[in-house]
């Protein structure tokens, strides 16, 4: 290692930077809280309807994952699981679903978008959705009801939006759960 970067991290830390650190770490969880941007809501019959969509690719999927963007209960994109198929692990349903979707709309139409998926989105699929400006998850089976059946980071949707201050979106989980556990058998 170069002396200049040797020596810098040897310094020590002045007072002020250590005061300050320790505010931030104090303030983190504040931040967080007052950032929380995750917004539940109730399915209603037309979620139901888009859901089965969900359902219907994820039977198709190298594992049971699918999803749909939709926008005015049209759908204009669809995912589902390619992994395998792909030699690709990040093609989960949501991903390919928003891949398709830019490659026919391009990224300005994402916004304001509801993305259904059969299960909750994992944090890699949460934070694209985040970053593509979707306002709205529905999603069938929770994290904690996958984990069951396959492996899970055990994060939440509603953990990532709560960590993203630019983003308002709102989640409507459990539609049709029971269906998407079954493609499990």
């Amino acid at each position: 290692m170069p002396a200049e970067l040797t020596r810098s991290f040897a310094a020590p830390l002045s007072r002020r930077h250590m005061v300050a650190t320790a505010i931030g770490a104090l303030a983190l969880p504040i931040a967080s809280r007052a950032f929380a941007r995750a917004i539940q809501a109730p399915a209603t019959a037309e979620d139901e309807r888009l859901m089965r969509i969900a359902i219907e690719e994820a039977s198709k999927g190298d594992y049971p994952f699918g999803a749909v963007i939709a926008r005015d209960g049209n759908v204009l994109a669809r995912g589902r699981n390619l992994g395998k198929q792909n030699q690709d692990p990040t093609a989960h349903g949501e991903m390919v679903a928003i891949r398709r979707f830019l490659a026919d709309y391009g990224p300005e139409k994402l916004k304001g978008t509801t993305l259904y998926t059969s299960g909750e989105p994992c944090p890699m699929c949460a934070g694209a959705i985040v970053w593509c400006g979707i306002s709205r998850i529905v999603y069938g089976a929770s994290i904690a009801e996958l984990a069951g059946k396959t492996g899970q980071v055990m994060i939440t949707s509603a953990e990532i939006a709560s960590h993203a201050p630019f983003a308002d979106i709102t989640i409507t989980g459990g539609v049709l759960a029971s269906e998407a556990m079954q493609l499990f058998k």
